[in-house]
């Protein structure tokens, strides 16, 4: 998790003061690492061991990268890829690259932050990426994965500012609240842009010539510069449907970029968008989903509406589950899978299995899982007595989604954790409530399925009959 290095300044007031903060003050780590990414990339020395390495020093985005790399928008093939020289032996230096600046990206900001418009700015960056690379005209696999990493961070500087908490973030939050114009209102208060800080960024980050040929104001030097522009500006329109005069230009601009006809754009991005919501999930932000165009009814933005979960891996976890539990069965491992399963497969964001501690008289967490659960180890605790800010999350004698009224207080450690819908599942021993499973989705605006929670019963069985096996030897 990134932190601050610095007392931030109490405002800032040019576009440089805001390069300098966000750089040096607030995102320091990510600047450094990206810019060394970028260098490999650059340099033709350059090899598969020196971009492991990077990768290799940062266990969430090793993970990450593994996963994305068992992808089908990655990894065609469905070969199996359990390293990361392996990954970037199979589906190549570029494409592995491009998964790493994503996950940075997602990771460095969402650790700091889950305001919504930070969520809606990721979803729109990840919607563009997808398109770009789906529109791009098959040339290489470095065009590809340029074109997606371009649209990724055409609009870094907003996504740098908006995961940052600032006066200046709380008082232009409040001024767009208003609906005063986007443009006007970040000169007031920023006394510059998020355009322009997204070009002082590029060239402090040094993010190499491609990205600032497309954040540069005039014309674009190259078809690939024009087409993640023009991507960038579909997916921004698209949040309010695929029809209107504005998005039917965009479409001629993206006619002219790839030689398709803009009635085939049109069909191809709405494809395209569905890709991107995948993507997002893979990268572990489900939540922002619900953001993403065919989410929406026309023009008419619809109830945010939970990810959809994949069959197969809670199919294949839950298989593993039945093996562990017929042989000798090991608690942890068990426990383990079933996280892995609740927040991978069902799609929850953040999971806890909290248990008895050695007083008895509360519930703490023994496994975490999902970003923004690292404080939870010290600070999650549930009185067994029903009493405290989270006594109410305790669970019926089943599995169920817990949902919070308007005057459930909360935990001063934690926005979201008995704010927002939950999955609760209880493990009893001997009739005895021992522990219970918790799964939210922090800022996702929706409440889980019934599908999620069959789904998360299933998870939370397996852990009850190990409980019970064990409790019986």
């Amino acid at each position: 998790m990134t932190t601050k290095t610095d007392t931030p300044p109490s405002r800032m007031n040019s576009t440089q003061a805001w390069v300098s903060y966000l750089s040096k003050v607030e995102l320091p780590v990510l600047a450094n690492t990206l810019k060394r990414i970028s260098e490999l990339t650059e340099s033709k020395n350059s090899t598969v061991n020196e971009l492991a390495n990077v990768i290799l020093n940062d266990a969430q985005l090793t993970s990450q990268v593994l996963r994305l790399s068992n992808t089908v928008f990655y990894n065609q093939t469905r070969t199996q890829v359990s390293t990361v020289s392996r990954a970037i032996t199979l589906i190549g230096f570029d494409s592995v690259k491009s998964m790493a600046i994503s996950s940075l990206i997602v990771d460095a900001l969402l650790q700091r932050n889950d305001r919504p418009h930070l969520l809606r700015c990721l979803a729109r960056a990840i919607h563009a990426a997808v398109q770009a690379r789906c529109l791009m005209p098959r040339r290489n696999e470095n065009a590809l994965e340029e074109v997606f990493i371009g649209a990724l961070l055409m609009n870094i500087g907003e996504l740098a500012f908006w995961s940052c908490e600032t006066e200046q973030a709380a008082e232009l939050e409040q001024r767009l609240r208003l609906e005063e114009p986007p443009v006007e209102a970040q000169k007031t208060v920023l006394h510059s842009t998020f355009t322009e800080i997204t070009r002082g960024l590029v060239d402090a980050w040094a993010l190499g010539p491609f990205i600032k040929d497309v954040v540069s104001p005039g014309k674009a030097n190259s078809m690939a510069a024009g087409l993640v522009r023009h991507s960038v500006e579909m997916a921004r329109l698209s949040e309010n449907g695929w029809r209107g005069a504005e998005m039917d230009k965009v479409l001629e601009h993206l006619s002219k970029d790839t030689g398709e006809t803009p009635a085939a754009i049109r069909d191809q991005i709405k494809v395209n968008a569905e890709e991107a919501a995948k993507v997002a999930v893979s990268l572990g932000i489900p939540q922002v989903t619900a953001l993403m165009p065919g989410s929406q009814d026309g023009n008419k933005r619809q109830p945010a509406r939970a990810p959809a979960m994949d069959p197969a891996l809670q199919l294949q976890i839950l298989r593993d589950l039945t093996l562990s539990l017929t042989e000798k069965p090991d608690i942890n491992e068990v426990c383990q899978l079933v996280i892995e399963g609740i927040h991978r497969a069902i799609g929850m964001q953040r999971v806890a299995l909290l248990m008895a501690d050695k007083s008895g008289q509360n519930l703490v967490p023994r496994k975490v899982g999902g970003r923004g659960t690292e404080t939870w180890r010290e600070d999650f605790i549930i009185p067994r007595d029903g009493t405290g800010a989270l006594g109410n999350l305790l669970p019926h004698a089943s599995c169920n989604v817990f949902r919070p009224t308007p005057t459930d207080a909360g935990v001063p450690y934690d926005r979201w954790l008995g704010k927002v819908p939950a999955l609760i599942g209880p493990l009893t021993a001997k009739g005895r409530l021992v522990g219970l499973f918790y799964a939210d989705n922090a800022a996702g605006d929706y409440v889980p399925s019934e599908e999620q929670l069959t789904a998360f019963g299933h998870f939370v069985q397996n852990a009850q009959l190990c409980i019970t096996l064990l409790a019986s030897n």
